[in-house]
C-alpha cells in the first residue's frame, strides 16, 4: 500500500523541480521504466509526446525546461488514491525562443511505484 503523505510530499517535490528548472531533481523522480505522455493544443494545433523509460523522458524533460519557463503556478485541486493522483493546476507558461506568454490549465495523470512516478500523463489547453 502506498502512504498517501509519500505521494503528497512526491508531488511537491515534481511540481518545484519542474517550476525550478532542476533537471536532475526531475529526473531522481522518475522510475527507471516509467511512461511519460503530455497531450494538448496551442494555437489549434496539436501536440503529444510519448517516452519511455528515464533515457526517453530525460530528454523531453530536457526540452521542456530549457524551452518553457512557468510561472504564477496555482493547484486548482488534486486527489490521491493509493497509488494513483491528479493533478489540476494552471499556469503562465513563457516561450523562451518565442517570448509569448500563455495562461494554461493541465490535468497530471501520476501513478506512483516504490516513491517513484511510474506514469505520468498531462493533459494541456490554453484559456
Amino acid at each position: 500500500m502506498v502512504d498517501r503523505l509519500q505521494v503528497e510530499q512526491l508531488l511537491q517535490q515534481l511540481y518545484a523541480a519542474r517550476v525550478g528548472g532542476r533537471l536532475d531533481e526531475l529526473c531522481a523522480l522518475f522510475a527507471d521504466d516509467a511512461h511519460f505522455r503530455i497531450a494538448g493544443t496551442s494555437d489549434g494545433k496539436p501536440i503529444a509526446v510519448a517516452a519511455r523509460g528515464i533515457g526517453e523522458i530525460r530528454s523531453w524533460l530536457a526540452m521542456m525546461l530549457k524551452t518553457f519557463k512557468l510561472n504564477r503556478r496555482e493547484e486548482l485541486c488534486s486527489m490521491i488514491d493509493g497509488a494513483r493522483s491528479a493533478v489540476h493546476w494552471r499556469a503562465d507558461i513563457h516561450s523562451r525562443i518565442t517570448g509569448a506568454v500563455v495562461s494554461t490549465e493541465l490535468i497530471d495523470l501520476i501513478e506512483v511505484r516504490a516513491g517513484r512516478i511510474l506514469s505520468y500523463t498531462e493533459y494541456f489547453v490554453p484559456y
